[in-house]
Formats: C-alpha cells, sequence, structure tokens
C-alpha cells in the first residue's frame, strides 16, 4: 500500500515563514512537520511515498531526496514551479494517480501540514474494510478554530453537517480508491469537496472518529505552540 503527502500548497496564513521556507518543512522539534509523517509511516511499515510539489517545492525535494534517510523510498509529483500552478486537493491527488496505483487498490493520503500520532498502520485494515466505498476519511473533534465541524458521522457514514447533527473536522487523513477521482480532469485545479458531498449524497462516504492527537498547524502561532509543546515533552 502506498501514501501520498499532500505538500504543494502555498501556506498563505503561515507567511511569512512560507515566503521562503514550504510549509512541510518548516521546523517542530527539531525536524519538519513532514519529517514526522515520514518517521511514522516508515515505522507503520509503509516503504512508498509519493509527495505532490509546487510553491517551493525543489526545497523539498532537496531535503528529502529519494526517502532513505527514512528508511522510504519517496516519488515526487510535481504540479509546477510556484504556488499559481498547485492543482487543489483532488487536482493534485488525479495527478499522482500512475505514481500511487496500477489499477483500484487503496491508498493513503495525508495533509503535510497536520501533527498528529495517528496509527498509520490502520490503513491496511481500513482497506480491507471499504467494501464498495471509495473513499474513507478520519475524521476528529473539530478545534476551536473549525468549530462548525465539516461533517456528521453516522454509524460509519459521513454526513452533511447540519445544525441538529453533531459535526466532526475532516483530519486531512483518508483512504481512497483511484475510481473515487474518475471524474477530475487531469492536470486542472479541482477541490475535493465537490467529491465528498457526492459521495455523501450516494450514501458511500465512509469515515471513522480519532480522539488522540491531531493539529493543524496553520499558522505562525500555532507552530510556536507546537514547538513549545514537543519541547517540553519527556
Amino acid at each position: 500500500m502506498k501514501v501520498m503527502i499532500l505538500a504543494a500548497g502555498r501556506g498563505e496564513r503561515m507567511r511569512p515563514l512560507t515566503d521562503t521556507v514550504p510549509k512541510p518543512l518548516l521546523v517542530a522539534g527539531l525536524q519538519p512537520l513532514i519529517g514526522w509523517h515520514l518517521q511514522h509511516l516508515r515505522h507503520a511499515g509503509f516503504r512508498d511515498v509519493v509527495i505532490n510539489t509546487a510553491h517551493l517545492g525543489e526545497r523539498i525535494e532537496a531535503a528529502l531526496g529519494t526517502g532513505e534517510s527514512y528508511g522510504l523510498r519517496i516519488a515526487y509529483s510535481h504540479e509546477g514551479a510556484n504556488a499559481e500552478e498547485a492543482l487543489e486537493t483532488a487536482g493534485g491527488i488525479k495527478t499522482a494517480l500512475p505514481l500511487l496505483c496500477e489499477h483500484d487498490e487503496p491508498f493513503l493520503v495525508v495533509n503535510g501540514d497536520v501533527f498528529c500520532d495517528y496509527p498509520f498502520a490502520r490503513a491496511h485494515t481500513i482497506a480491507e474494510q471499504m467494501d464498495d466505498a471509495a473513499a474513507w476519511l478520519v475524521m476528529v473533534p473539530n478545534p476551536a478554530q473549525h468549530a462548525g465541524g465539516d461533517f456528521g458521522l453516522n454509524s460509519g457514514l459521513l454526513t452533511t453537517a447540519e445544525p441538529t447533527r453533531h459535526t466532526f473536522t475532516f483530519s486531512g487523513i483518508g483512504v481512497y480508491r483511484a475510481s473515487f477521482f474518475s471524474n477530475v480532469p487531469l492536470r486542472t485545479k479541482f477541490k475535493m469537496r465537490p467529491l465528498l458531498d457526492a459521495a455523501i449524497a450516494q450514501g458511500n462516504l465512509r469515515g471513522e472518529l480519532y480522539t488522540g492527537r491531531w493539529e493543524d498547524i496553520g499558522t505562525p502561532e500555532r507552530l510556536a505552540a507546537l514547538n513549545q509543546s514537543l519541547a517540553s515533552a519527556p
């Protein structure tokens, strides 16, 4: 099973830090954010990682290389030389599909700008339990900066967010099949939300709730708080 780390975004809310450093390479606890993912993925048994790049992508590839120092094999899906050429989440995954799967076998996708202790090895179990579903999202309790959440969760199925329904936030971690992106044009900017809404309408978007550590490192203040937390950890 392969995994994709999304790393092409500009990180506007992280400016000015991301003017010169791609967001996944911002340091947290003496290593880059993306380094924590690579370390955890290696320990979870993954070996093949695909990383998409755009903004300052050459710096990501220069820093991580082939992945040998992490005990991994890294391939890169280059979307362009700058932020304007990034293809959004669905467009980026669609373009990277030839590197992720040969047919319709499941693969794991992780946002490069979150910090978590999610047990990535669980993705193998999810892949076995997906049945006819083409996507399975990991949800988390709503953080303070996103109190309204994204979706409801009812008996393993994602639902629309409604005032009368408890909601959760999409963690940026999910297991997908290539068929989930069949209607996405190749090398075209395409957001993920329309695909998720369509799957919910069809009643086949599956998910689960994770209540362990998860942080969206979306601002310099949150990055500083994470660094302080890691520095005080045993």
